[in-house]
């Protein structure tokens, strides 16, 4: 099938023109202005904003936690991104300790093989570094899964030591790889956990008081460090504070590049939101919301280059699951729902109010993370030969967010009564009109794995 999008006002990290587009089968034929072609179906985008489809590269799709499972499946979690613009997510595979990487590998694909509406592709979670684990490296690259997660948090579950940091490090080096980080003190957690949880003080406002600032900022800089030491490429996820900002800013002065990406709650939502009792828990999270000032912080970083994504962490939970934690902070499965509201929100509190450029916002909707991890140029821009992933967004059209309307599976919104100002109107996934007028034209089973390329450690 063939498309011809006109009169479209297109919009890359680096151009901003009126142009058509000539899209082929899967990927972008020809553009140009008044393309002399014939198309099956011509959609006229005059007075929109045409942009690469977004890449949400941290989401936990059907992530097994403290018993229970995230309540979006890839298939449901897939078409909400693809309703707010999102046409591409990388999932989390978690290796469980004593257990291969291959295995893990195994049991994500068996959720998300034929179900996923969307694009997908996936991390690998090491979580118990060893001589095996090692040698499933290379095949996991091969694989084209090139990104290696680690968490210097969550002791006895998740969490490797530096040793095992180390080790990692060198061997995703040399296979071309690169390692990304939830960088913060899990052993100070763990301490201020049981110091609150033994002083009887079990809301969700002591979720966040047991990971004050210093945590992050301590991790973010030793993670940074070894980094450069072993020359592995390093990606730090969901950062969300001015000090953990300052190790990487740091990092620079020694010529180093650390990659950053933050989540949009962290620049929108604050840790006021703990002090309304239980209702709180919508927002219990790890890292914990922070201050206004972290947030300040946080788009100025995106301005300078320091942060270069705006991911989600989308990982959502039923408020009857949120509820395990009622008596204690410490059991409320920790996330929340955005996957669907990451473009849109960015758009109408970023580039509507003047904090960051249209070029910039999709440098760090889609670009960058194309980039980062392997995708790019099949993904993440507008340009003859990618894949025709595109979004037209009417930038002047306001809505309202609410759980009543959201396509995601989750029965409360953490951005509830939110009016914005610029929404997601038609979505195309490979060449398909995937989303038009509120309604999914794709089947579950048209997403594809993206096999992705080695890493460069530049963009």
């Amino acid at each position: 099938m063939s498309i011809l999008i006109k009169n479209g006002r297109v919009i890359t990290a680096t151009d901003d023109y009126v142009a058509d587009i000539f899209i082929e089968g899967e990927t972008i034929a020809a553009i140009g202005k008044n393309l002399p072609v014939k198309a099956d179906k011509e959609i006229d985008a005059a007075g929109l904003l045409v942009m690469p489809g977004g890449i949400d590269p941290h989401v936990h799709l059907e992530m097994p936690f403290m018993g229970t499972f995230s309540s979006d499946t890839h298939e449901t979690g897939t078409r909400a991104a693809l309703f707010g613009g999102t046409t591409t997510v990388i999932d989390f595979v978690l290796q469980k300790q004593g257990h291969s990487l291959k295995e893990a590998l195994a049991e994500w694909n068996s959720r998300a093989k034929g179900t996923t509406v969307g694009d997908y592709s996936f991390h690998m979670a090491v979580t118990d570094y060893n001589d095996h684990t090692k040698a499933e490296i290379k095949e996991m690259i091969e694989e084209g899964i090139t990104s290696f997660k680690t968490f210097m948090a969550y002791k006895g579950a998740l969490m490797i030591d530096d040793r095992q940091m180390v080790a990692l490090m060198q061997e995703v080096k040399q296979q071309g790889g690169i390692v990304t980080v939830h960088a913060t003190n899990g052993d100070m957690i763990d301490y201020l956990t049981a110091k609150h949880k033994a002083e009887g003080k079990l809301s969700p406002l002591y979720h966040y008081l047991s990971q004050p600032e210093v945590t992050e900022a301590e991790a973010s800089n030793r993670f940074a460090e070894i980094a450069d030491y072993t020359g592995c490429p390093g990606y730090i996820v969901h950062l969300t504070c001015e000090g953990a900002l300052n190790a990487v800013r740091n990092a620079t002065r020694r010529n180093q590049k650390v990659f950053v990406e933050t989540c949009i709650q962290y620049l929108l939502l604050d840790a006021s939101l703990y002090e309304q009792d239980f209702e709180g828990a919508k927002w219990v999270m790890s890292p914990p919301l922070r201050e206004k000032k972290d947030q300040a912080t946080l788009w100025a970083g995106i301005n300078q280059g320091l942060v270069n994504v705006v991911a989600t962490d989308h990982c959502p939970f039923m408020w009857e699951q949120k509820l395990m934690g009622k008596n204690d902070f410490s059991k409320i499965p920790n996330g929340h729902p955005a996957i669907e509201n990451r473009m849109e929100l960015l758009f109408s509190e970023g580039v509507n109010k003047g904090r960051i450029t249209l070029n910039k916002y999709v440098e760090v909707a889609s670009t960058n993370a194309a980039k980062i991890f392997g995708l790019f140029p099949k993904k993440g821009t507008i340009a003859v030969g990618s894949d025709a992933d595109i979004i037209l967004l009417d930038p002047k059209e306001k809505h309202t967010l609410s759980a009543a309307t959201h396509h995601m599976n989750v029965d409360y919104s953490g951005y509830e009564g939110w009016e914005l100002t610029g929404k997601v109107k038609t979505v195309l996934l490979r060449g398909q009109v995937a989303i038009d007028n509120n309604q999914c034209l794709v089947q579950k089973g048209y997403g594809q794995f993206i096999k992705r390329n080695k890493v460069t450690g530049k963009i």
